[in-house]
């Protein structure tokens, strides 16, 4: 047996040299770039536009700019993209409590809110 047929060998034993992550997790692949078109989105003067009105898209309060975050109203998750009508400026809080909810499933959750505090009254 030759060096080459050796080397073969072991290789083979070790699996395929390159993975096709894609191939397992297509939505992973997916989500990953999609969090690089909104990485680039965020340096545009697009964004920089948006942010510097200083208002929450889905509270209205005034924020300074550098305190909001690029928001998907369709999350990565639930199949949205990173393009500039999906993408909007909000405040941590809201950002945070929204997670990946749908712009129809929000504003449900913000009428149970004013609901809840309704019946307290």
């Amino acid at each position: 047996m030759s060096y080459k047929d050796d080397k073969r060998k072991k290789r083979d034993r070790r699996g395929p040299r390159h993975i096709d992550t894609a191939f397992f997790a297509p939505e992973a692949h997916d989500i990953t770039h999609e969090k690089q078109k909104a990485r680039n989105l965020r340096n545009t003067a697009w964004w920089n536009r948006k942010k510097s009105r200083g208002l929450c898209y889905y509270c209205g309060k005034r924020v300074p700019p550098d305190q909001l975050t690029m928001d998907h109203l369709i999350p990565l998750a639930r199949g949205g993209k990173s393009e500039r009508h999906n993408l909007v400026p909000a405040c941590k809080e809201c950002n945070n409590k929204k997670k990946y909810l749908l712009p129809t499933e929000w504003d449900e959750y913000l009428e149970s809110i004013k609901n809840a505090g309704k019946e307290i009254i």
